[in-house]
């Protein structure tokens, strides 16, 4: 990315608003008038979360004649991912343990 993000992946799914217009956006693109149909709240405040959301790169805004259209850039979901593979190693090792728990459970009765 050319400038720098005014927020950062984390921050922006740290919303729940912001987690279900992920959501909603995983389909097809969206107006904020059809994003906005999904929660009781202003048209104002999805477009903040919007805002954020496209700042931090998860999402991208294009105008289409009047109306501006969002839609999801899952390339921005890699640092999450990569983030996460991290702690992939924990459960492996919880889940290795916990085979070897109950095949040595099953072969003492």
């Amino acid at each position: 990315m050319g400038e720098a993000q005014k927020h950062d992946v984390f921050q922006a799914i740290a919303d729940p608003t912001r987690r279900k217009v992920l959501v909603l956006l995983s389909d097809k693109e969206l107006s904020v008038t059809e994003i906005s149909k999904h929660f009781p709240m202003t048209r104002t405040a999805v477009s903040k979360h919007l805002g954020i959301l496209s700042e931090s790169g998860l999402v991208d805004a294009t105008k289409k004649g009047r109306e501006t259209r969002y839609s999801l850039q899952p390339e921005a979901f890699l640092e999450l991912k990569d983030w996460l593979s991290f702690f992939d190693q924990f459960w492996d090792n919880k889940l290795s343990m916990l085979k070897h728990l109950v095949e040595d459970g099953s072969k003492t009765e």
